[in-house]
């Protein structure tokens, strides 16, 4: 025993012999507020006259935009917003500029608004800003801007999901007034829309029901003609149409091209030319680089190790080359300019310059400094990136970026894996906030580009196909063998972080790896791709035949046995790694039962894990004193457990936030999970009976009334009830019809035709629902495993629940189909009361009853008459319609 104690502090001793000595050969600590903080300066943008700057600076710590004469110094700026609440992500100017537009979401929903401010106003009455007009009004809706023409300077091109939340229709919105006009109504799955130079509406991009990509010409009358399909597992998609608007630049590798490829594409001959594909041949086509003056194509790029830049145009040529000559082994790129192109607000930056932006006259050459992006961080103190490749359990080569600390040997450091989120996108060389932050406190960081990822052609992007904790973690899993047989990595001071997908990958790592890692942080991280799967916003759907082709379709048995099986929540039993999760809680793409499952599993098994939870952060954190106080405890976590350097000081708002946001595991409760499959249905006391009725009703959106009216009849079909209801619109008439069987009033056949926009029927028989959904023109079967009859499911379903025993209290479940997405729901119902109801049939005395979906989606309220049980109100929160309240009341 002794001799093991000596053993031990010999190791002790020696381990703190090292760190000491290791933080003596470093550059000092770089504070945090520095790396992470708001810049004091960024994203600048010129005026299209050249007068005036824009740019992002703090207002009592949150980014807002301000105005500055170009001219001027930057301390002479003009505030513009003053929003507090979250920042602002993002801004440009209008093609006059006569406004700055913006978009904000709220609590980070990513329901994003499109505001204009007319930076030359005079504050608003009480306020210290001019008032930012709201282009876009409306809640739970997200707004998406296609186009900004040029031939309507006082216009934008947008797209809104408030009619349906899956799919934007597109409307011009008048900047000056917020005046908008409806352009196309979105009924055939449309997600992009491609206007000419000449600010026309040429092109429109869609997924198919297989998930194929689509491409429509928009011909005349509105209609849309097919002209170039590429299959789920390929990529195309216009990027501008040439100067004279006969073809259109198109990035694509449909058929045999392996990396994606430059072509033009002729959208009335359908003849298509090959522009350029990498000379290199390693990577993805990048980007198209045009000049807004002359519609002309200036320049390709492409991200390799580093950037590489092709010019068409000899004069912008010679631009880039003499600033090249001003700043070697830097990126160049060009930022905003005015409207003819001579002022360029141009940037430099690289591994260990978080950036410098300069105006750029073109006539003159004259280079005149504006501002150091993070300019208080002392740049000698940063760690330079290189990038490195290795093999993986199959022998696939996988790129990566390492990041290694400086003033130490690169041997038995410890290391944090850094995966990017996506899966589909990719990690580049240049600075990097995080990458910097570890390194700076003494770990060694790889950044893989993991098969799945964007850039590196698409059999390396397929490669990852229902691989997600298979071969996309062995991607991973290398990647640490890779740094360990380097002698770069010590093996027992491992650690790993990621968000998004990264942060899967690292519960991936911790339970499918156990003895892999010392350390993780998981960051908005999905635990059960099952769950992932069901809350996927709903403005993604033309993307969810995507998700189900490359990660697994949870609806055959095999696809939900994968996921299953790769969901880390499944294998949580195995974690033996310190473990951090982190969570916003207005996450919608990660829903916060993601994070709140996996705590709740380690709690339950007594494993301590250590839990932060934002409620006022979605997916990713925006205000600075959130992610401050998330980095310094994932800073300290991984510091106890990798023996790394810490900062221990930080502001006194950031201490409190921490303690606010740090959760105790032993608080978390999670929604009670019911197995419909369990409960019987529900036995009515009485049967139907034969009515017809009149019911008038509203759909209150955003403070906006839509008037509906519908006409509602049962009818004796002999063995069955035949239940069908008109619903009249301002669009149309909305038709549905159930057969639900007599006694014991169990659904039977169900069938719905919105406007022929979509459309449905389907037959409900032992135990599975079979038929045909139509949307957008395309078909496709339904078949699903109920796993049981179905009850007050349809058009007809509160008649139904009107025959049960209903009395004050009394509560039941049942069982609904939700056709769209494919899966049984479990409804809950409760008699809340008795209440007095009048409406325009009259006064009834009438039971209170609520339904409730087991996911909360589905939130109504029903009156029915205590004497002749007949359905007199209906109130119901639509979801799917952003919130919407929907009231239903008896005519006659």
């Amino acid at each position: 025993m002794f001799k093991r104690i000596l053993i031990f502090t010999v190791l002790v001793v020696s381990v703190l012999t090292f760190n000491m000595k290791t933080a003596a050969q470093m550059p000092p600590l770089i504070d945090r507020e520095l790396l992470f903080g708001n810049p004091e300066i960024a994203g600048a943008q010129i005026s299209p006259d050249g007068k005036y700057i824009a740019f992002m600076k703090p207002y009592k710590d949150t980014r807002n935009i301000w105005v500055k004469r170009t001219d001027e110094p930057f301390d002479k700026a003009k505030l513009i917003t003053n929003r507090t609440d979250r920042p602002i992500p993002g801004f440009f100017w209008s093609r006059d500029g006569k406004f700055i537009l913006f978009t904000q979401d709220k609590g980070g929903d990513e329901n994003y608004n499109v505001y204009a401010v007319n930076p030359n106003d005079a504050p608003a009455s009480g306020a210290d800003v001019p008032a930012a007009r709201n282009l876009t009004d409306a809640q739970k809706v997200r707004a998406q801007i296609f186009a900004v023409p040029k031939s309507e300077p006082d216009a934008i091109y947008v797209g809104l999901n408030d009619r349906d939340p899956a799919w934007h229709d597109l409307y011009k919105v008048k900047i000056s007034t917020g005046e908008r006009t409806l352009l196309q109504k979105n009924t055939d799955r449309f997600g992009g829309w491609v206007f000419d130079n000449n600010d026309k509406l040429r092109l429109a991009v869609r997924t198919s029901e297989s998930g194929d990509t689509e491409i429509m010409r928009v011909d005349a009358g509105n209609k849309f003609t097919k002209i170039y399909t590429c299959n789920i597992f390929e990529s195309c998609g216009p990027v501008r149409f040439n100067k004279d608007n006969t073809r259109v630049y198109m990035q694509t590798n449909k058929g045999n091209p392996d990396l994606m490829q430059l072509t033009l594409f002729n959208p009335e001959t359908l003849k298509e030319e090959l522009v350029e594909s990498d000379p290199k041949n390693r990577v993805d086509f990048g980007d198209a680089i045009f000049s807004d003056l002359t519609d002309e194509l200036i320049a390709t790029a492409y991200e390799d190790e580093r950037t590489r830049i092709y010019w068409k145009d000899k004069n912008y040529e010679a631009d880039y080359k003499f600033l090249q000559g001003k700043y070697p082994n830097k990126e160049i790129n060009f930022g905003s300019s005015t409207a003819d192109e001579q002022l360029w607000l141009v940037s430099m930056n690289s591994d260990t310059e978080p950036g410098e932006t300069f105006l750029f006259n073109r006539k003159t050459r004259q280079i005149t400094p504006q501002y150091k992006i993070r300019e208080k961080i002392n740049r000698t103190a940063l760690a330079p990136m290189k990038s490195v490749t290795y093999k993986s359990s199959d022998g696939l080569e996988i790129p990566a970026f390492l990041t290694l600390p400086k003033g130490v040997e690169a041997k038995n450091l410890p290391v944090i894996i850094f995966p990017h989120g996506g899966p589909w996108a990719r990690d580049g060389w240049g600075y990097n906030s995080f990458a910097q932050f570890w390194a700076n406190r003494g770990y060694a960081v790889l950044e893989p580009n993991f098969r799945s990822s964007t850039g590196y052609g698409k059999k390396f992007l397929n490669a990852g196909n229902n691989q997600w904790g298979d071969k996309m973690q062995d991607d991973l899993t290398w990647g640490v063998k890779y740094l360990i047989a380097e002698g770069i990595g010590d093996p027992k001071r491992i650690g790993i972080m990621g968000g998004s997908y990264g942060g899967y990958a690292t519960l991936a790592g911790v339970t499918f790896t156990p003895d892999l890692y010392a350390a993780a942080v998981a960051y908005v991280a999905p635990s059960n791709l099952m769950t992932l799967l069901e809350t996927i916003p709903p403005y993604w759907e033309a993307g969810r035949i995507v998700f189900y082709k490359r990660m697994g379709d949870p609806n055959t048995p095999e696809g939900k046995a994968q996921l299953l099986r790769q969901s880390p929540l499944n294998s949580a039993d195995k974690i033996k790694t310190p473990l951090m999760v982190v969570q916003g809680a207005n996450d919608p793409r990660v829903n916060i039962r993601e994070a709140n499952q996996i705590v709740v599993a380690l709690r339950d098994r007594n494993y301590p894990v250590e839990y932060i939870v934002a409620p006022d952060e979605g997916h990713g954190f925006a205000r600075p004193v959130n992610n401050m106080a998330m980095l310094a405890a994932a800073e300290k976590f991984f510091a106890k457990h990798l023996g790394g350097r810490y900062q221990e000081s930080m502001t006194p708002e950031v201490t409190t936030r921490l303690k606010e946001i740090t959760v105790d595991p032993k608080d978390v409760k999670l929604a009670q999970k019911m197995d419909a499959s369990k409960f019987p249905a529900p036995k009515p006391t009485m049967d139907l009976k034969a009515e017809k009725s009149e019911y008038k009703s509203s759909i209150n959106l955003g403070g906006q009334n839509v008037p509906l009216s519908s006409v509602y009849e049962i009818k004796d079909e002999g063995g069955a009830w035949m239940i069908t209801e008109d619903v009249t619109t301002p669009q149309g008439v909305i038709k549905e019809m159930t057969v639900v069987e007599k006694g014991t009033l169990m659904t039977k056949k169900r069938s719905f035709d919105q406007m022929g926009q979509m459309k449905a029927e389907m037959e409900y028989k032992d135990g599975k629902a079979t038929g045909t959904m139509t949307m957008g023109g395309q078909s496709k079967p339904i078949s699903a495993d109920l796993g049981g009859a179905m009850f007050a499911d349809g058009t007809g379903a509160f008649s139904v629940i009107a025959t049960l025993p209903l009395a004050d209290a009394y509560a039941t479940t049942f069982r609904n189909y939700d056709v769209e997405k494919n899966k049984v729901k479990t409804m809950m119902l409760k008699v809340v009361g008795m209440e007095k109801v009048i409406v325009p049939a009259g006064s009834f005395d009438a039971y209170k009853i609520t339904l409730t979906s087991e996911d909360g989606s589905d939130n109504q309220t029903v009156w029915i008459d205590k004497t002749s049980r007949k359905v007199v109100k209906v109130t119901a929160v639509l979801a799917q319609l952003g919130g919407a309240v929907l009231t239903s009341e008896l005519a006659k």
